[in-house]
C-alpha cells in the first residue's frame, strides 16, 4: 500500500515567519509630522504664497504723510486684484515703489492719465477746477505750475500735505509703479474700517 505524502506537517521541521518589525516611535512620529506638513501645511503655504502676491497683502504705514487717513502703525490689506479688472481712480490710497530697491510709499491719487493738475492758492487744480479733497485737514503746500500728466502715469499726494514726499517732488507715477490699492485697517481696533 502507498504512503500518502500530500500532506506533511511542517510545524516542527520549518521554522515560523516572524512578523514584520514594527516602526519605532521616532519613525512613526516622522511618518505623522510629515503626512501633516503634505496634508495641510504646505497647502496653506501656497494658498497664503498665492494670495501675497497676487491677491492681497497686509502691510504697516510708516511715517505721517497720510494723516489724517492713516497714521504710522496702522496696519492695512493691500488689494492687489482690483487693477487688472480696471485702472486706478481719483481719491484710491496706494502703494506705490518707485525703483526695486526703494521704499514703499503710501499716497493718495489726485491726478489722472492725461489731466493738466496745478497747485496754487493751497488747493490742487484738475484741468482748471480746484479738487474737492474732504479728507485734507490743511492747505495743499506748494506751487506747482499747470503740468500735464503722461499716459499711464499718476499723480499722486499726502493727505498731509505739509509732511509728504510725493508727485511734487518726483513727478507723476508709472502705472506699473503702483502695487495696490489699500482698502482696509485693521489695527488699531478702534480704527477697524475701510479706507476712504
Amino acid at each position: 500500500m502507498m504512503e500518502d505524502r500530500s500532506f506533511i506537517d511542517a510545524g516542527e521541521d520549518v521554522p515560523p515567519v516572524a512578523p514584520p518589525p514594527r516602526p519605532g516611535f521616532l519613525e512613526r512620529a516622522a511618518r505623522a509630522v510629515w503626512g501633516e506638513f503634505l496634508g495641510t501645511i504646505l497647502p496653506a503655504v501656497l494658498i497664503a504664497l498665492v494670495i501675497h502676491l497676487f491677491l492681497a497683502q497686509a502691510t504697516r504705514v510708516y511715517g505721517q504723510s497720510m494723516e489724517p487717513t492713516l497714521h504710522t502703525n496702522d496696519r492695512v490689506i493691500l488689494d492687489k486684484l482690483t487693477y487688472r479688472f480696471r485702472p486706478p481712480q481719483r481719491g484710491d490710497v496706494v502703494v506705490l515703489q518707485l525703483n526695486k530697491k526703494g521704499p514703499h510709499l503710501i499716497k493718495r491719487i489726485v491726478g489722472l492719465p492725461g489731466e493738466t493738475i496745478a497747485i496754487h492758492d493751497g488747493r490742487v487744480y484738475i484741468n482748471g477746477q480746484p479738487l474737492d479733497e474732504p479728507y485734507l485737514n490743511g492747505p495743499t503746500k506748494g506751487y506747482l505750475a499747470p503740468t500735464h500728466i503722461p499716459p499711464g502715469h499718476y499723480f499722486v499726494l499726502g493727505d498731509n500735505r505739509q509732511a509728504s514726499n510725493d508727485s511734487r517732488s518726483f513727478g507723476p507715477v508709472a502705472r506699473e509703479h503702483i502695487q495696490g490699492r489699500a482698502i482696509f485697517r485693521y489695527w488699531p481696533p478702534q480704527a477697524i474700517g475701510l479706507i476712504h
